[in-house]
């Protein structure tokens, strides 16, 4: 087979996990493209990873987008002054990555994928208002919280849901769908800026992102079933997710290392 060929298709089964994960788990997927690409797919660079991991993810988040805001779960006023100062981060942190040494930003990586496992093994809490509504007082909290987040989303590359959802509860109290229905805003713009960053400094294989969208979109039709099957278990399910995270977070830091 054409290795080009081949490499495509990889890519394709890697956007199909990434979307997959992030479907049924609501977050935390989007950390395992950029190992995916490096180690699966076979991209060489790992800036280039991230470029290509942060214009996957993003597409795939407005796939997603579109399916909650028809459900009326957006709360569009909170997530766009989120997303709004989150971009303002998100070019800061793009900016900062492209001049650190690939191997080193891998070691930075492998540390956020473990703060993400960690994430994911604390209980969620669902409670909060479903009447919420974007006051002055808000404001402060969304934007600050929006701006460290879009940081550390544009230096990882990663869409950071497991950050803004979070970020979204505590600064208007809303509920855990609606943070999770409404942080999709903050990771497609998250995701945009840094790959159009990334783009700027010809860091973007755009054949292996569009391959990655191609997968998104079959991971997305599998996992939407899945996750109403797994509600049951959602705990377990969650957990060892976390632990595939760690594991993984792991043999990064010794690939990067060695």
């Amino acid at each position: 087979m054409d290795p080009h060929l081949l490499q495509l298709g990889l890519a394709v089964a890697s956007g199909l996990v990434v979307s997959l994960l992030l479907t049924v788990f609501g977050g935390g997927g989007s950390v395992l493209a950029v190992p995916l690409l490096l180690y699966v797919v076979g991209v060489r660079d790992p800036h280039v990873a991230i470029g290509a991991s942060a214009a996957g993810v993003s597409l795939n988040a407005l796939t997603a987008l579109a399916g909650q805001a028809r459900a009326g779960r957006v709360r569009w006023p909170c997530a766009s002054l989120f997303a709004a100062f989150g971009i303002v981060g998100a070019l800061a942190g793009s900016t900062l990555a492209k001049s650190i040494d690939g191997h080193s930003l891998l070691i930075f990586f492998a540390g956020a994928m473990a703060v993400v496992g960690l994430a994911m093994l604390r209980p969620a809490r669902s409670e909060g208002s479903t009447a919420v509504r974007l006051s002055p007082g808000m404001a402060p909290a969304l934007a600050v919280s929006g701006a460290g987040v879009g940081a550390a989303s544009g230096f990882f590359g990663i869409g950071g849901g497991f950050l803004i959802v979070p970020g979204l509860m505590a600064a208007t109290g809303m509920t855990l769908a609606m943070a999770q229905a409404s942080s999709l805003v903050s990771v497609a713009a998250f995701g945009a800026t840094t790959a159009l960053n990334y783009a700027a400094s010809g860091l973007i294989d755009w054949p292996i992102v569009g391959a990655m969208a191609v997968g998104g979109l079959a991971g997305t039709a599998i996992g939407q079933p899945l996750a109403q099957r797994l509600s049951t278990r959602a705990p377990l399910a969650r957990k060892l997710f976390a632990g595939l995270i760690l594991i993984v977070a792991v043999y990064v830091a010794v690939r990067a290392v060695g």
